[in-house]
């Protein structure tokens, strides 16, 4: 009998939607209908064109930043806290009562915590003697209703 697996280096984007779908199928099962909603907070040249920015999107009650570069041209100006702040405000209009990010940037990471994110998980030496590490904030006024309703 041969085996129905097969390992390959290439994926479709018709296996890829398969495995994408059956997974939300399972979580909606598992968790409900998901509230995810994009979000986006572009930073753009002055030509107009998008060259960095914060990508992410909230869902069942969390913010996930996906992505967030800032220019070399914009560094050391406090952009990335800005993006911060700003994506955190929407999300707590949206109902979130936290957020989380990953970085292998430990300048990154840095910024992160100073904007209040604390590190809950890394894997130390991930590549090059780099940490990858998953950073979390909880929304204080958030989480104290979420308390108070209990």
């Amino acid at each position: 009998m041969t085996s129905p697996l097969t390992l390959t280096d290439t994926l479709s984007e018709t296996a890829r939607d398969a495995i994408l779908s059956g997974i939300k199928a399972h979580n909606d099962t598992l968790l409900g209908p998901t509230d995810r909603r994009d979000l986006f907070i572009p930073i753009t040249a002055d030509d107009g064109a998008v060259d960095g920015g914060l990508t992410g999107y909230t869902g069942r009650g969390w913010l996930y930043v996906e992505l967030l570069f800032v220019p070399e041209r914009l560094r050391g100006r406090g952009l990335a806290g800005q993006l911060l702040t700003i994506a955190e405000e929407e999300a707590k209009r949206r109902g979130c009562i936290g957020a989380y990010i990953d970085t292998i940037n430990p300048v990154a990471c840095r910024a992160y915590e100073r904007a209040g994110y604390q590190v809950f998980g890394c894997i130390e030496n991930f590549t090059r003697g780099l940490d990858i590490c998953w950073l979390i904030k909880r929304f204080e006024d958030q989480a104290d209703r979420g308390s108070q309703a209990t």
